[in-house]
């Protein structure tokens, strides 16, 4: 058990996350490897472009974790960042952000993600399904 395992954690939609913020905690956690942290003007875009934004903060207000999602609120919602902070992972926060992030974009949706390599075995010990197949356009 770690130092932080009795902490409640408090969950909110936050559409006005700061860039800061969000980078912070996505340094925290692993995803910075494969988001452009060095460039807050995209991380900017990133977040106001969004439409659901699922945060999760310590009791001192502190965000360590956050899920960030784009949605139609009527067929797909795609789940483009989970990070959660790696001092407070195994604590179930990604799954309540993914769980709040569909909620928010309404259970009607299909909620789609594409994982990052290090959490391939995540996703189906909580419960999401494997696809067999995506295909995407790299960034030009």
């Amino acid at each position: 058990m770690n130092a932080f395992s009795e902490e409640p954690i408090r969950y909110a939609v936050e559409l006005d996350l700061t860039t800061f913020e969000f980078i912070d905690c996505l340094k925290r956690s692993t995803l910075a490897e494969r988001r452009p942290v060095d460039q807050p003007e995209t991380i900017e875009k990133m977040l106001r472009q969004a439409q659901v934004i699922v945060t999760a903060r310590n009791p001192s207000g502190v965000l360590v974790g956050v899920a960030r999602s784009i949605t139609d609120f009527a067929y797909c919602t795609y789940l483009s960042d989970l990070a959660v902070d790696e001092a407070y992972q195994r604590r179930g926060i990604g799954k309540q952000l993914i769980q709040q992030s569909h909620e928010a974009s309404g259970l009607h949706t299909m909620l789609i993600l594409l994982s990052a390599p290090k959490a391939t075995t995540y996703y189906p010990h909580i419960g999401l399904q494997s696809h067999p197949s995506a295909w995407f356009i790299p960034r030009q």
